[in-house]
């Protein structure tokens, strides 16, 4: 006997928020899928008399919410980031298809001890970022598409992919599989790409099911592979190098002055391998109660840079009455560095510079602990409750960079305000 719808909606939700386009050490949240609005709609034909009395009024089908959010972001080493947003989604529960898009804009300030190393002056820039999605599923199989852009002095990226859903066993049984591929250009601010650019291209893979186990309990599992080849290496990023008897003294976190008395003349930019392979398998639960759900996530991760990691996150959703609703919110990732990570590069002179180098502390040995909590209000009419919703989310994590200079901790903020309104 087929199980109650809602436990077989979970599954199909779980389904496709697990296939992320892109394999990351330390995946973050994924914001929801947005949309464009309706197009209007041709007046209507001139009416004519009723034949047998007056016709029965017509309703349509097509559902459209829209939404604005804001993020911010603070951390202990003086990077800020403010991001509002615009989204919309337009669909047709009948007919089984739904069109999205999203606009954001990054409003980045930073003058971390990385910056200041390298006597750079305060940094601010301004990303501006979009996508468009599609999906028509009318039965048990469905398609999806969707494109994103992003842009800023520096940095330029395009990427799509499409994805497939099939429904099985009375819908108690979710199979999904997806195929994207994107294009950046790397560059530097103030100089043409034409003059001055890496690229990367990457391909990802993602595959996944999800089980109604029960009319409460949906499981799943997904896999991802990424692979990317081209020059990653960021150009404004310049590498202390030590001699070997001076590389084995500088301790973790050791200061912009110690490192620049320290150092030899040579100052190399970072330089990245020029091929990755990322690989992801995430396991995701979700159980429904009376008035609760709570979901779990644990993601291994694995690369060919030798960087492994761990993450896991949990949610725990709390219905206060018809209009309100809690949850508290915990997440914890550990991994390791990767091959050619070294808190100090040395070498003889600047013919013997090692050739695989970073600065990037995030391919370091790191773990991140931390949480917090959200609260959504309904503040639709009765009867359409969620035609008018207000949803707030806050998080603190600490970060500990075990073998990194110039920084060996880091603490964290994310405030998210969002009002959504159905028409």
């Amino acid at each position: 006997m087929q199980l109650a719808r809602g436990a077989a909606e979970l599954a199909l939700a779980v389904a496709l928020v697990s296939l992320s386009p892109v394999a990351r050490a330390d995946e973050g949240e994924t914001p929801a899928a947005p949309a464009e609005p309706r197009a209007e709609t041709p007046p209507p034909a001139p009416e004519s008399p009723p034949a047998h009395g007056p016709a029965p009024p017509t309703t349509s089908n097509v559902t459209s919410r829209a939404s604005m959010e804001v993020g911010a972001y603070v951390d202990s080493t003086a990077t800020s980031v403010l991001t509002p947003s615009i989204a919309a989604v337009v669909e047709n529960p009948t007919a089984g298809w739904t069109v999205s898009g999203r606009y954001l804009v990054d409003v980045v300030s930073a003058a971390s001890p990385d910056i200041v190393s390298t006597a750079s002056p305060h940094w601010n820039e301004v990303r501006n970022a979009g996508n468009l999605g599609f999906r028509y599923k009318p039965g048990t199989f469905g398609v999806a598409a969707s494109a994103s852009t992003s842009y800023t002095p520096d940095y330029l990226a395009f990427s799509g992919g499409a994805q497939l859903t099939k429904e099985l066993d009375e819908k108690n049984l979710t199979l999904v599989g997806g195929y994207g591929y994107g294009h950046d250009t790397i560059g530097r601010t103030g100089t043409p790409f034409s003059v001055f650019s890496h690229t990367l291209d990457y391909h990802s893979i993602a595959i996944g099911a999800s089980r109604v186990v029960n009319a409460g309990l949906v499981i799943g599992l997904f896999g991802d592979a990424v692979l990317e080849r081209g020059d990653q290496s960021k150009p404004y990023r310049y590498i202390p190098i030590f001699t070997p008897q001076v590389a084995a003294t500088i301790p973790a976190g050791a200061s912009a002055t110690v490192v620049a008395n320290s150092r030899i003349q040579a100052r190399p930019l970072e330089q990245l391998p020029l091929e990755r392979d990322r690989f992801a398998l995430t396991a995701r639960l979700a159980w429904r109660g009376d008035t609760t759900t709570l979901r779990l996530e644990e993601r291994g991760y694995t690369d060919s840079w030798g960087l492994r990691a761990s993450t896991t996150d949990a949610r725990y959703f709390i219905d206060l009455g018809r209009r309100y609703t809690i949850w508290p919110h915990a997440r914890f990732h550990v991994q390791n560095g990767a091959d050619f990570w070294k808190r100090a590069y040395s070498a003889l002179g600047v013919h013997d510079l090692p050739a695989l180098r970073t600065g990037d502390r995030e391919l370091g040995p790191l773990f991140t602990v931390g949480g917090g909590g959200g609260l959504r209000i309904a503040l639709g009419p009765a009867g359409a409750l969620e035609d008018l919703a207000f949803t707030t989310t806050i998080d603190g994590f600490y970060t500990s960079f075990s073998d990194a200079i110039y920084v060996t901790s880091r603490f964290s903020g994310l405030v998210t305000t969002a009002l959504e309104v159905a028409f």
